[in-house]
């Protein structure tokens, strides 16, 4: 909570000094985190990156010289990218720009346009109703700035080696203003988590990353997609996770990959009810990394999932809306994923055939007319799975016995040199 209270106030967007801000941060608490850049006006995949934008005020001056939807009080009340404006003009013209809501009117709403030049403010309901009649004085003080003129999307990469060189992805955004559930939980969670993986031994390598949603991940993807296609074998999205709601699982666009077994099996042993959604009801990033052609395994976890909630982006996802103890469960379920990943070995026979049993002391010396001995039958059975395809959770539902007498089975033929793991 005291990460996320520091960071609430940082004007984030596509890019900036606010993203740098954010991620510099981030590198304090935890250092080996590096700072990345894409150049502004690049072509990745179907999309070309906007110019950086940055803000230095922007206020409604009304008639009586009283200033409104200041940004230095909320940042919230200009929309994401406006273009600069510096001029006075008639209400008819203003109303046209503003924006508010009539279903939460204390609320400011939270508006954006990244890749068309437009501006405009968000209000609370009270204050567009006392507007009055102007003249408005209407002031934006924004600045862009071209690839060509030094322009970059900023993002943070932290990788975090083990073992294998096969990895675990943990995702997440840094491209909201003031929002504490659908902007910050995800990356103090993904601070919270690489801090865990450092103190702990784990067989497989981690990567965290710190990006603006969409922009951000299709240019990672148009830069690292074979890398990533050839290493990950399970990543989540993380966002949504600081409020009270229950915990919610929106699957891949396939929805059978490792990432997508993980959630479910851990879910359903700590979560005694959770909200099951489709492919169809994504909205984050596993849109790009589950999109055909790219086909990553990741899945999200949320509690609330985004658009669900009635403070989603707006005013009202502040830092009351979530709390210690939520973003504290988040990342103890986020720490049991780990924890079942790095017990999920997936063990393989070291031999074509079946093995010889009788010569390693695990078959009967007398061989007789009948079923073989109970615990003879289950070590066959087992074995009967170890094709290095099917995990110890998946031989114990296959086989019909105890994740432990699987795992104690396994250890049996490991010791005898049986197993490849």
């Amino acid at each position: 909570m005291s990460w996320m209270r520091d960071l609430f106030p940082i004007n984030r967007s596509l890019s900036g000094d606010g993203n740098r801000n954010t991620l510099n941060y981030l590198r304090k608490l935890i250092p080996d985190m590096v700072i990345e850049s894409f150049p502004c006006g690049n072509k990745v995949f179907d999309w070309t990156i906007p110019d950086e934008w940055n803000v230095v005020d922007a206020y409604i001056e009304l008639a009586d010289g009283t200033k409104i939807a200041e940004f230095k009080k909320n940042n919230l009340h200009l929309v994401g990218y406006s273009e600069p404006v510096n001029r006075v003009m008639e209400k008819s013209e203003l109303i046209q720009h503003l924006h508010f809501l009539d279903d939460i009117p204390d609320a400011i709403p939270y508006v954006t346009s990244y890749y068309a030049r437009e501006w405009g403010f968000c209000l609370t309901r009270a204050q567009f109703d006392s507007l009055g009649n102007g003249p408005f004085h209407v002031v934006i003080d924004s600045k862009f700035k071209t690839g060509e003129q030094g322009g970059l999307l900023n993002y943070g990469e932290l990788y975090v080696p083990g073992f294998s060189t096969q990895e675990i992805m943990f995702s997440t955004y840094i491209c909201h203003p003031s929002m504490a559930n659908n902007e910050l939980s995800g990356p103090v969670i993904a601070t919270a988590l690489a801090k865990h993986l450092a103190g702990v031994e784990h067989h497989y390598s981690y990567r965290f990353l710190f990006l603006p949603e969409t922009i951000g991940s299709i240019a990672y993807l148009n830069e690292n997609l074979q890398s990533l296609k050839s290493k990950l074998i399970a990543g989540w999205v993380l966002t949504c996770l600081g409020d009270r709601g229950n915990f919610s699982y929106i699957p891949s666009r396939l929805g059978n990959n490792y990432a997508d077994k993980i959630s479910l099996s851990v879910l359903d042993k700590l979560v005694p009810r959770y909200q099951k959604y489709t492919w169809l009801d994504r909205g984050s990033d596993e849109r790009q990394y589950c999109s055909p052609g790219v086909d990553l395994p990741v899945c999200s976890i949320t509690r609330s999932k985004y658009g669900t909630y009635k403070e989603y982006h707006t005013s009202a996802d502040n830092l009351d809306f979530v709390s210690g103890a939520s973003l504290f469960e988040s990342y103890s379920l986020f720490v049991s994923i780990i924890s079942a990943i790095e017990s999920q070995r997936v063990p393989k026979i070291s031999v074509l055939c079946e093995p010889q049993l009788g010569k390693r002391g695990l078959y009967p010396n007398l061989s007789v007319s009948g079923a073989y001995p109970i615990k003879v039958q289950n070590m066959v059975n087992v074995i009967s799975y170890l094709d290095g395809a099917h995990t110890i959770d998946e031989i114990s539902e296959s086989c019909g016995i105890d994740r432990a007498e699987v795992v104690r089975l396994i250890q049996i033929l490991h010791d005898r040199d049986l197993i490849m793991v």
